[in-house]
């Protein structure tokens, strides 16, 4: 029976910093965990976006940057408006629970 070991426990002769560094742990094309060490503060290794300079720069430096709606600020800025609309809409209930209940009309129509 095959014996599954952890990678920071190998007995390998790669030195111990590089044994017992944080794993990147992408998962592969195969399914499996990936077991490269993660890049120097960074949490994914080289090969999954952990190189130097990877990832999309911000705002209009990016290349796909088009009209801005899904921006970092666009977003907190929707999600305080429907905060903001949610309260006003509990304080709206409120005053209306506390107001009196139909009147008849007089005339009688």
């Amino acid at each position: 029976m095959k014996r599954r070991t952890k990678p920071t426990e190998r007995s390998t002769r790669e030195p111990s910093p590089l044994r017992l560094a944080p794993r990147c742990l992408a998962q592969t094309r195969s399914g499996k965990p990936c077991q490269k060490p993660a890049a120097k503060g960074k949490k994914r290794c080289r090969l999954h976006g952990g190189a130097e300079g990877s990832g999309a720069p911000p705002g209009g430096r990016n290349g796909a940057y088009r009209h801005g709606l899904y921006t970092r600020e666009a977003i907190a800025e929707r999600k305080a408006m429907r905060a903001l609309i949610r309260s006003f809409r509990e304080d709206a209930r409120a005053a209306l629970s506390e107001l009196p209940a139909r009147v008849p009309d007089p005339r009688g129509s």
